[in-house]
């Protein structure tokens, strides 16, 4: 498993939002450090390589075309989400529950 997974729900479909672009990136470098598209079960469970140096991190996700691609507006063209990594610990999840015109998040497990 990679230091780093995610997974997209759908919340006004009420499944997983299969197909998002899903960038990690680091803070404030902006360095491109991973990317990937959800699967049909709407998660990438390696986004990333294995240990990430401790800092600020951001997942940028595609949630407008993803949106377009449903024939739905949105008021979100991307959503961006920043954490931070430290060094004691083994694996980060971050869930994005979605819909167009609202959405949340939480260090999952």
């Amino acid at each position: 498993m990679s230091y780093i997974t995610t997974h997209v729900l759908d919340a006004t479909a009420g499944r997983p939002a299969a197909g998002v672009a899903v960038t990690l990136r680091a803070v404030p470098t902006d360095e491109q450090i991973a990317s990937g598209v959800t699967d049909d079960d709407g998660r990438i469970a390696d986004l990333g390589p294995d240990r990430l140096e401790p800092g600020h991190y951001r997942i940028d996700f595609g949630t407008g075309d993803y949106f377009e691609g449903r024939g739905q507006d949105t008021f979100y063209p991307q959503v961006s989400i920043s954490f931070s990594v430290s060094a004691d610990q083994a694996h980060y999840h971050v869930p994005l529950l979605l819909s167009p015109f609202a959405y949340s998040t939480y260090r999952g497990s």
